[in-house]
């Protein structure tokens, strides 16, 4: 691999963990405050591609700025959270919560395939983007290897942006401390007057809206079509079982090494690139089952 072909990689990596880690960031929260793994998770990214992609159609005839083009893929994010995620939440959630985590897993997985059904019905089966925003903000040129603006900063941008909202959320606002001390002890934190319903409706709110902005993010470099949910939750899946359940800080590393290795492989090995992530998930679950980043807790009395 010549210098050109590294650097290619490097920014391939780096775009791709910042999709992946979007994604992976609400899910690792859900399953931190809720300690459900919602494979439902999958149907929100490609709702929030979708959706993004089809405000943007809807606004080009009225040839808007680059601004508000860009204003877009959040704000379609946002409404896929807070609708889309209010509706999981009440509907199915909250009625499987304390369950047993096979039960848990296998009525997501219903909830995924019921929401699979209901993007065919209203997108149906044709491939929708958004390449204007990708267009509009032109390219970047570092020695020899030119790469487009919104892939190698605004991605990247993006997903650190929404790390750092979330860990201020998390330890400098009253509702984030209420998140985190249902976290730690939900019959805990219930008995000092925290309303433990209303804190899981608002994580969820928030895990979803993180996932729909992976999604929306994603639709200006590829074509959202059916599955592209089932391939980006089981992507995500890697990520936090490497990083360690609901552990956010490891998602980020996670998602970092996972991007470059497989963009690494793209270039050296292309036979290996769907492999790569699980390969990377396997060994390091060999070596540290809980995941790379899992502190020790102490145990409950």
């Amino acid at each position: 691999m010549n210098l050109d072909l590294v650097l290619l990689a490097v920014a391939d990596g780096v775009s791709y963990a910042g999709l992946l880690f979007m994604v992976s960031l609400g899910l690792t929260l859900v399953f931190g405050v809720m300690g459900i793994v919602n494979v439902a998770h999958g149907a929100l990214y490609a709702f929030g591609g979708y959706a993004a992609s089809t405000f943007t159609l809807l606004v080009m005839p009225q040839n808007p700025s680059t601004a508000a083009l860009l204003l877009i893929l959040p704000l379609a994010a946002v409404l896929v959270g807070v609708v889309l995620g209010t509706a999981i939440e009440a509907g199915l959630l909250r009625r499987i919560q304390g369950r047993d985590p096979v039960q848990q897993l296998l009525m997501t997985f219903a909830g995924f395939m019921v929401l699979e059904d209901v993007q065919r019905l209203v997108w149906g089966t044709q491939p929708y983007s958004a390449p204007e925003v990708i267009s509009r903000l032109g390219t970047v040129s570092f020695f020899n290897v030119t790469y487009t603006t919104y892939q190698l900063i605004l991605i990247p941008a993006m997903a650190l942006i929404s790390y750092a909202g979330l860990m201020f959320f998390l330890r400098f606002t009253s509702a984030g401390r209420q998140v985190v001390a249902v976290t730690h002890h939900r019959e805990m934190a219930t008995a000092l007057g925290i309303n433990a319903k209303r804190v899981g409706w608002l994580t969820f709110v928030l895990g979803a809206s993180l996932g729909a902005l992976g999604g929306a993010m994603a639709a200006p470099t590829t074509s959202m079509v059916p599955g592209a949910g089932a391939d980006m939750i089981v992507l995500s899946f890697s990520v936090v079982a490497t990083a360690g359940m609901g552990q956010i800080t490891g998602a980020l590393l996670a998602s970092l090494m996972i991007g470059l290795t497989r963009a690494a492989a793209v270039y050296m090995a292309p036979e290996w690139e769907v492999a790569v992530p699980y390969l990377i998930m396997v060994l390091v679950l060999l070596v540290r089952p809980d995941g790379l980043f899992t502190v020790a807790q102490a145990r409950r009395i």
